[in-house]
């Protein structure tokens, strides 16, 4: 059973910084791509960012490219995100998932997700 564990969320101030994690388990992960996704308050989850366990370099969407930073540490089957120069509408529940093949950037793609873990940006 696969499960994804997010932590590190919080409450900071407007042009702070936060990182998350998102530990995997429950099988290999070799051919799985990692994503983050957010939601706010009555809006659509979004995507942010997604890299593939076996190589290759992260895509980000354009509203937090330059500001956050996914990475993997395979050994440990986690990935990370750092979010740096953060402002107030990056406020929402922020979630992993993970789909095999290629990463998509639609939430309705990924078929196992964490429970998810609130950042609030207070400006």
């Amino acid at each position: 059973q696969v499960q994804l564990v997010e932590s590190g969320g919080g409450l900071v101030q407007a042009g702070g910084s936060l990182r998350l994690s998102c530990a995997a388990s429950g099988r290999t992960f070799n051919n799985y791509v990692m994503a983050w996704f957010r939601q706010a308050p009555g809006k659509e989850r979004e995507f942010v960012a997604a890299i593939r366990w076996s190589g290759g370099g992260p895509n980000y969407a354009d509203s937090v490219k330059g500001r956050f930073t996914m990475s993997r540490d395979n050994p440990k089957n986690t990935v990370y995100l750092q979010m740096d120069s953060l402002r107030s509408e990056d406020t929402a529940i922020y979630y992993c998932a993970t789909k095999s093949g290629r990463s998509d950037i639609s939430p309705s793609l990924y078929d196992y997700w964490g429970q998810g873990t609130q950042v609030t940006v207070s400006s």
